[in-house]
């Protein structure tokens, strides 16, 4: 393993000090300052050396600073200019012997259309008012990705996580599950976070499918159809999916082609479920 001085609370308010920043809500901005805590995302996440790995994020650096203690290669994606310009300092002063295995895009997450290299892994504390926007529009874009371990609202990872007749199971959830398997991975304290959050934390762990339910085209058709059925949540899916068809008549017959009881409500179904009626469609 390299050697990495890991970003204590000290060192985290010295570089927000020496930068001007001023954590903000509109940016997701709550950056980590325990050891324990990154160590422990790198840990679950199966991180192995020369692995490449992206980090959505990166902030200060403490989590992008674990990684690289773990000897994979990073590919961080920062939004702020200032932070994005500044961890290149960062890691050549707390991780001499590792620069070299940092690069730095400076770009929305959602704007990045390919990552150079074959990123394996995605490994980040994500904005909480962008989590599950980014992780999907990754898991979309960088197809070499099998596993992953995502920081990430508690509330926000039970939705990814859940299944049919969960109370939070919705359109985040089947979506994440075209990709692969999401499980909550356990909790995280507050108190890890500086400023501290009001909201509670938890990991989120991802392991990809061998291969994907189907092709960009009927992925589309799929999400369409599941944005569809849980926005009128509260409809049966007879109605609430007519939009994608000619009419309520024409969703009612899809639905029975598919093996899909008409009366059902969106939170029922599973993704092969609507994979069949995505099927039936497109006929």
């Amino acid at each position: 393993m390299a050697t990495v001085e890991l970003l204590g609370p000290a060192l985290v308010r010295e570089l927000a000090a020496q930068l001007d920043v001023h954590p903000t809500k509109k940016l997701g901005q709550n950056f980590v300052h325990d050891h324990g805590t990154v160590r422990r995302i790198v840990k679950t996440a199966g991180v192995q050396p020369g692995e490449h790995v992206i980090e959505v994020g990166p902030g200060l650096g403490s989590l992008t600073l674990a990684l690289l203690e773990a000897d994979a290669r990073v590919t961080a994606i920062e939004i702020d200019t200032r932070l994005a310009k500044q961890l290149p300092n960062t890691v050549a002063r707390l991780a001499p012997d590792a620069a070299a295995n940092l690069e730095v895009i400076e770009s929305d997450a959602l704007l990045v259309e390919q990552v150079e290299g074959v990123p394996v892994a995605v490994v980040a504390n994500l904005p909480y008012n962008v989590s599950v926007p980014v992780l999907l529009h990754l898991l979309e874009r960088v197809p070499s990705l099998r596993r992953g371990v995502v920081m990430v609202q508690r509330e926000v990872g039970e939705r990814l996580a859940a299944t049919p007749g969960s109370k939070v199971y919705g359109a985040p959830s089947v979506k994440a599950a075209w990709y692969g398997r999401m499980r909550t991975a356990g909790l995280v304290g507050r108190s890890v976070f500086w400023p501290v959050p009001n909201v509670d934390s938890v990991l989120v762990a991802f392991e990809a499918h061998d291969e994907l339910p189907g092709d960009d085209d009927l992925r589309r058709r799929v999400f369409a159809l599941v944005d569809a059925a849980f926005g009128q949540r509260r409809k049966m899916l007879r109605q609430a999916v007519a939009s994608c068809f000619a009419d309520a008549a024409a969703a009612s017959a899809a639905l029975e082609a598919a093996g899909i009881d008409s009366t059902a409500r969106g939170e029922a179904l599973v993704l092969d479920d609507f994979v069949r009626l995505a099927s039936v469609q497109s006929r």
